[in-house]
C-alpha cells in the first residue's frame, strides 16, 4: 500500500473521536525544547483500544514506528522523523485509586495521579508529582526526582509487546536501574500500570508537594522551554557541578543555552534549532571531558534525520 492507502485503512480502524491521522506533521510543538522537525505520519490516539491494530497495519506495509507520550524528555532532528508517529494522548488518562493501589493508563500525566494519590491520603509518589510527563514515558526511563523513580513505586506494568501480544510485567521483569527499563530494547509499549503506595496524611502529603514545586520554581529555568535534565548523572558526579564548574553556564549556540540559573538544563532561549541544541550538547560533552576526563551521557531521547549524531 502507498502512504494514501495506508491512511485511509487506518482511518477505518480508528473512530473519529478516537484518533488523528496528520502528514508531514510539525513535532516543534508536541516536545519539550519545542524545537525540531517533521514526522511524515503523526497518528495520535485518544486512548489504547486500537493501538494493537494500528501497530500491525504499519509494520505489515513496513513502515518504520516511534511511540511516544507527552515528548517531554524528547528532542527531534532537524531532519524530522521517517515512517510513523504514534502519540498516545493526554485523554488515554484514566486513573483509579482502590485502596493503597493506583490504576492508571500509559497517557495518565505524572501530575495528575499525583493530585489523585494526595487526595486519596497516598504516600509516597510526591518525588514524581512535578514531573512533565506521562506514565508511560517515565517507565520507559525510570523516572525520578528528589531521590525517588518509578522503579520504586510501580507494582506492575501492561504492554503491547512486537507480535500484539499483551503482557503485564512484574517490577522485577521491568529490570529498572537508572533511566533505564526493559521497555525500549524489548520493544514493548506501554499500555498502564499499577502504583502500590502507602497510607499517609493528606496536608503532609500536599505540603510536601507545594515544598518541592517551589524548591523547582526556585531552582529550575520553568520560564524557557526545555527537556529537564540534560545529561544523565554520572557515576561519581553530578551533571550540573561538572558543567558549573567547566565554567559552562550561559554557554549558548544560536538559540541554545546552558541555562544560567541550573548548569544542567539546556533551554531554548527562543529560536533554538535542534542542531542548536545538538551542538551545544556536543560542546558541554567534550568540554567537560576536557577538564574532568568525565563523558556525560544524554538523559534526553534524541530521534529523527539530519545527519547530526550523538
Amino acid at each position: 500500500m502507498n502512504r494514501d492507502q495506508i491512511i485511509q485503512t487506518l482511518q477505518n480502524i480508528l473512530p473519529m473521536e478516537e484518533g488523528q491521522i496528520l502528514v508531514n506533521a510539525p513535532m516543534d510543538c508536541r516536545t519539550g525544547f519545542r524545537a525540531g522537525g517533521k514526522a511524515d505520519l503523526l497518528i495520535v490516539l485518544q486512548n489504547c483500544d486500537h493501538l494493537g491494530e494500528v501497530l500491525q497495519v504499519l509494520r505489515q506495509e513496513g513502515m518504520p514506528v516511534f511511540v511516544m507520550g507527552n515528548g517531554s524528555n524528547l528532542l527531534v532532528r532537524d531532519g524530522g522523523i521517517r515512517g510513523a508517529v504514534i502519540q498516545i494522548g493526554k485523554d488515554a488518562s484514566q486513573i483509579r485509586v482502590e485502596g493503597e493501589r493506583i490504576f492508571v493508563s500509559a497517557g495518565a500525566m505524572l501530575s495528575a495521579i499525583g493530585s489523585k494519590a494526595a487526595e486519596a491520603g497516598l504516600d509516597g509518589f510526591v518525588f514524581a508529582s512535578g514531573i512533565p510527563g506521562t506514565f508511560g514515558g517515565a517507565i520507559v526511563m525510570n523516572a525520578g526526582a528528589y531521590g525517588g523513580e518509578m522503579k520504586d513505586v510501580v507494582e506492575s506494568v501492561d504492554v503491547l509487546t512486537p507480535q500484539g501480544e499483551k503482557k503485564t510485567l512484574s517490577v522485577e521483569e521491568l529490570d529498572f536501574s537508572y533511566r533505564h527499563s526493559v521497555i525500549a530494547q524489548k520493544g514493548y509499549v506501554v499500555l498502564g500500570g499499577v502504583i502500590h503506595l502507602q497510607k499517609g496524611d493528606k496536608e503532609q502529603i500536599r505540603s510536601q508537594m507545594r515544598e518541592l514545586a517551589e524548591k523547582r520554581r526556585n531552582s529550575q529555568p520553568l520560564q524557557y522551554p526545555s527537556c529537564g535534565s540534560t545529561f544523565k548523572r554520572p557515576a561519581g558526579f553530578f551533571a550540573a557541578k561538572l558543567i558549573d564548574d567547566a565554567g559552562l553556564k550561559g554557554l549558548q549556540v544560536g538559540g541554545a543555552q546552558v541555562s544560567e540559573k541550573h548548569a544542567g538544563f539546556i533551554v531554548n532561549t527562543g529560536n533554538a534549532t535542534a542542531t542548536d541544541i545538538l551542538q551545544l550538547i556536543r560542546l558541554v560533552q567534550e568540554k567537560v571531558q576536557q577538564a574532568f576526563g568525565v563523558w556525560l551521557e544524554p538523559e534526553i531521547r534524541i530521534v529523527g534525520e539530519d545527519g547530526s549524531t550523538l
